[in-house]
């Protein structure tokens, strides 16, 4: 088994997709005008319309409305891409911090208010826990 995607369901496709262009420097691949992937060699970040959902049952996912999950991105230099994201990011969670288990991190909001996590491994544990991800 090998992990695909997270897939965020929004009510604006566009600007979801242009924050997440800017947060990872890569541009989405746009399918059909409802979706878009962002394909990282690690994993896909998909970005679906709410009008899509209906695929799935009605009432099944529910826009803008998630408190549970937490969208992780490895970096390579926090504090530059804290710099770099200050100008797109209007609501920062957590600014650049060493956290227990050894990375670096920093939290922010997106325009829907979906969790997004960027963080750094500076302990030696934690450079060795992700050498071989």
């Amino acid at each position: 088994m090998n992990f695909a995607s997270v897939r965020i369901i929004t009510d604006d496709v566009d600007r979801l997709v242009e924050f997440y262009e800017k947060v990872t420097g890569i541009v989405a691949e746009r399918p059909a005008p409802v979706f878009a992937e962002i394909v990282m060699g690690s994993g896909t970040l998909a970005i679906g319309h709410s009008q899509t959902a209906q695929l799935f049952g009605v009432d099944s996912v529910v826009a803008a409305s998630n408190r549970t999950m937490i969208i992780e991105l490895r970096v390579k230099n926090l504090e530059a891409e804290h710099e770099r994201l200050k100008q797109w990011v209007d609501q920062w969670v957590q600014e650049p911090t060493l956290m227990p288990w050894g990375n670096r991190s920093m939290l922010f909001r997106d325009p829907d208010g979906n969790l997004v996590n960027l963080f750094e491994p500076v302990s030696e544990a934690a450079i060795e826990r992700f050498r071989d991800r």
